[in-house]
């Protein structure tokens, strides 16, 4: 099994970087239905986010996917762990990964969690918080974006997942070889609405992104 990178968020910052449970060649995630059934019950709004968002909108598998991403908003965090209670959470960032026991407070400077299933040795699921709330979907990189959760969250076979034009923004960042890929199977299907909306989004965050010429350049052809 290929070795997954560790997610650019969390690149080392510091020289005495800690790192506790298994290394990256421990991934091996769920599939979202598999993580879907986990998190049943859980009673706080959560979706898959990443390149499986894509492929669930698309509505076939397009590519590998080295992990398994979902958001929550970060007001149901402790419903999240509670849920998760079987398993062994850390929190992950700074080029950290600590364990996270049961009662220990998160750091408020880290968003993200990782879950290890214990009993196999593996990573199984990337939570990220976002600050959104049960009705409000927020961009995480600047709260100032968002969208009612009923646009910005759809669902497909019972799994909840973020919509295309929120994981085409996030991925807009770093232009990864997959996130490339992904733009270009899901951008010329964008509907209006979502398209402008996306193109409106780069255009604040990252003005000068190639892809704005490119959304630009479909809504002409339309």
């Amino acid at each position: 099994m290929p070795v997954p990178p560790i997610h650019p968020e969390c690149a080392v910052t510091t020289t005495n970087r800690r790192w506790e449970g298994p290394g990256l060649e421990a991934w091996e995630a769920w599939t979202p239905r598999a993580a879907a059934q986990v998190l049943a019950g859980v009673g706080v709004p959560w979706c898959v986010g990443g390149g499986w968002a894509i492929d669930l909108w698309l509505g076939e598998v397009t590519r590998t996917h080295d992990d398994l991403e979902v958001a929550i908003p970060h007001l149901a965090l402790d419903a999240v762990r509670q849920h998760l209670r079987a398993y062994a959470l850390f929190s992950v960032g700074n080029g950290e990964v600590l364990a996270l026991p049961d009662g220990a407070v998160h750091p408020s400077d880290k968003h993200q969690l990782w879950v290890l299933d214990a009993a196999a040795g593996r990573w199984r699921l990337d939570v990220m918080q976002e600050p959104g709330d049960a009705r409000t979907w927020a961009f995480r990189r600047d709260p100032s974006i968002t969208l009612p959760r009923t646009d910005a969250i759809l669902a497909r076979d019972g799994i909840p997942f973020i919509a295309p034009q929120c994981a085409l923004l996030f991925k807009a960042k770093y232009m990864r070889p997959k996130d490339v890929a992904d733009f270009e199977r899901c951008a010329p299907s964008l509907d209006g609405g979502p398209r402008d909306w996306l193109r409106a989004a780069l255009a604040r965050t990252h003005p000068d992104h190639p892809w704005i010429a490119d959304l630009e350049g479909q809504h002409a052809r339309r």
